[in-house]
């Protein structure tokens, strides 16, 4: 086993694991229920970790959770067709009419 990542979210380890998994890449996560005693011990040991099961796959994997922070980065700001507002990058819908980019 080799580790892919850690993250303060559980949500995003737990993202980039269906990920994996849709690709076939067996994986787990470690540390997923040590939120709890976060102060007791320093908070980065007890972050959740996504960890590959084999190790072969450690490069495709981590080139599929480059891809899937990419994918969630900010596009450009972009013009609503419709009613003209200015929306940011992230958008996929105008924030004030709806209409969709």
């Amino acid at each position: 086993m080799k580790k892919l990542t850690a993250s303060e979210s559980l949500i995003t380890i737990n993202h980039f694991k269906n990920v994996l998994e849709s690709e076939g890449i067996a994986c787990r996560i470690k540390n997923e229920h040590l939120g709890s005693i976060v102060g007791e011990m320093p908070f980065v040991e007890v972050w959740p970790e996504l960890w590959v099961i084999n190790d072969l796959d450690y490069d495709r994997g981590m080139q599929l959770i480059d891809a899937a922070i990419s994918d969630e980065s900010p596009q450009a700001s972009w013009k609503c067709r419709k009613c003209g507002e200015e929306n940011e990058g992230q958008f996929s819908a105008c924030w004030s009419c709806g209409m969709n980019l």
